[in-house]
């Protein structure tokens, strides 16, 4: 996909099953642990939430010239996570409902000339991104941390279309050589020029290893060691 709002229809649809999960979750269920270490499935929401919102704000930003960052700090960052994540279901899926309305709605409002924009995580860093990379940057976060909350939606229910973007953008990513290869669609992703290990299995298993969540042993390595990924 060369266009980034191709996307678009991958990020609605993995929104609405996001949406249909953190919806039958209540204190309980959110109050308890999910895949990630140190995170309940609160702190997942209320990050999806505040990302969402973050990355509104800096479309909004860059549709009228201005340079909004998508956090005040790191610090500030993790500290509002942690806020949210302490409050009630209600409230937390509310905050969800709303930051989805809001980045739709700064991503309608986004003039073609503003695409381009730079935007920045948090002010002053050099960890910058373009206008048009958000996109595909809430996909990837509502597709894998959906499968972080550890309520019964897994990689493997991810589109295959959003698995293989994934895998490319994984590929992209990577530090070191190695060729992958999926097993159950037709697919094959240089990592730095390729030459190396071959790794093999389904393009969702692929993905999900390739964004540092784990999950090797499903996979078949030939030509050499198995590649070490790092945190996403």
């Amino acid at each position: 996909m060369t266009d980034p709002r191709d996307l678009l229809p991958l990020l609605d649809s993995a929104t609405a099953r996001l949406l249909a999960t953190v919806e039958s979750l209540d204190d309980a269920d959110l109050a308890a642990p999910c895949a990630l270490p140190g995170w309940t499935r609160a702190h997942v929401v209320a990050h999806l939430a505040l990302n969402g919102e973050g990355l509104a704000g800096a479309l909004a930003g860059a549709a009228v010239g201005e340079d909004v960052a998508m956090y005040r700090s790191q610090q500030d960052r993790d500290d509002d996570i942690a806020a949210l994540a302490g409050r009630p279901a209600d409230e937390l899926r509310s905050r969800l409902r709303t930051a989805v309305r809001g980045f739709s709605g700064a991503l309608s409002l986004m003039p073609d000339t503003a695409w381009a924009a730079l935007l920045h995580r948090v002010p002053g860093s050099d960890r910058t991104f373009r206008a048009e990379e958000t996109i595909g940057m809430r996909l990837i976060e509502t597709e894998i941390h959906h499968a972080d909350l550890a309520a019964g939606y897994t990689h493997q229910d991810w589109d295959p279309a959003f698995s293989r973007h994934l895998v490319a953008i994984g590929t992209a990513r990577a530090t070191e050589p190695f060729l992958v290869r999926a097993t159950d669609v037709e697919g094959e992703w240089a990592a730095r020029g390729g030459r190396g290990p071959v790794v093999s299995g389904s393009v969702a298993d692929l993905g999900w290893w390739l964004a540092g969540r784990g999950g090797a042993d499903r996979l078949e390595v030939s030509d050499g060691p198995m590649p070490t990924i790092g945190k996403w």
